[in-house]
């Protein structure tokens, strides 16, 4: 009998090993997949776990883009539609509109900004394209906008149909515009310039014959002087959208989810009709 139970004792043991061994592998099994899960995700939350972590989201957008982006000198402002949308995202990742810390960008900056990690994202009129895309990741488009021309009044430009090779076009360094033109009017001469407002004054400083560039922008230009109109149809289709790093489509999603809020409740169409001063197409 004692040696059966001797047995019976061994056996016992064995099969608890053989279980605990099985376990384990197991566990290592599990860890690693999860491990892996992980490191996937993690690649895509970071982002968002810095902007949470440091308290603020970091904004590129434009100080002198009249209804989207534009710095008051007198109170140090920045106003616009641009600004209102990126304290909305603020809001929906920190919970708080004002934990925001708006950065000056130009056509010319705002990608080498945003990839450098001076900030979280450009709001800031920019045009999605194909080779934009290479360079970094877009959300779903905040603004429809096309390019069209602003010139003095009495031009003889009444439209992209009146713009020959000798006329002088104005525009903003890096902006599509600028390409957009060229291909519209090919040995057209174009100036180009830091921002909108040192293209305007040149234009208004007699320099050129025509600035151009999305026309929701140079409705902006022509409220600040009634000499100027934006003449014509627009000749392009320029969606806007917000540009985040590639690979951090957290940030992404986050921006997508707000957008949708924004449409959903009614705030998107309130921003819209209170900086361009009427309700978008629908």
């Amino acid at each position: 009998m004692s040696k059966s139970f001797k047995w019976l004792g061994v056996l016992t043991i064995a099969a608890m090993l053989v279980i605990a061994g099985c376990g384990n592998n197991n566990g290592k099994s599990n860890n690693a997949g999860s491990g892996n899960a992980d490191a996937g995700n993690s690649a895509d939350s970071e982002a968002i776990a810095k902007i949470k972590e440091r308290g603020k989201l970091l904004v590129g957008v434009k100080y002198d883009t009249r209804l989207f982006g534009l710095k008051d000198p007198a109170s140090g402002n920045v106003e616009g539609f641009d600004i209102d949308i990126s304290k909305a995202i603020a809001k929906h990742i920190l919970g708080d509109e004002n934990a925001i810390e708006l950065k000056e960008v130009t056509s010319k900056t705002r990608i080498p900004m945003l990839n450098n990690g001076e900030i979280d994202m450009v709001v800031a009129t920019m045009t999605i394209t194909e080779e934009r895309k290479k360079e970094v990741d877009f959300s779903d488009v905040y603004f429809q906008a096309g390019q069209s021309l602003l010139v003095k009044k009495g031009s003889p430009i009444t439209g992209i149909q009146d713009v020959t090779k000798d006329t002088k076009i104005l525009g903003s360094k890096g902006a599509t515009s600028i390409k957009n033109i060229k291909e519209k009017v090919p040995g057209v001469t174009v100036l180009e310039f830091d921002n909108y407002q040192d293209a305007f004054s040149a234009l208004k400083a007699g320099q050129g014959d025509a600035l151009t560039t999305d026309d929701a922008i140079l409705y902006g230009m022509a409220s600040q002087d009634p000499g100027y109109e934006v003449v014509g149809k627009p000749f392009t289709d320029e969606p806007y959208g917000i540009a985040v790093q590639k690979g951090n489509t957290d940030v992404v999603k986050a921006v997508n989810d707000t957008l949708a809020e924004l449409k959903a409740n009614g705030e998107y169409d309130a921003i819209y009709t209170k900086w361009i001063g009427k309700a978008p197409a629908k």
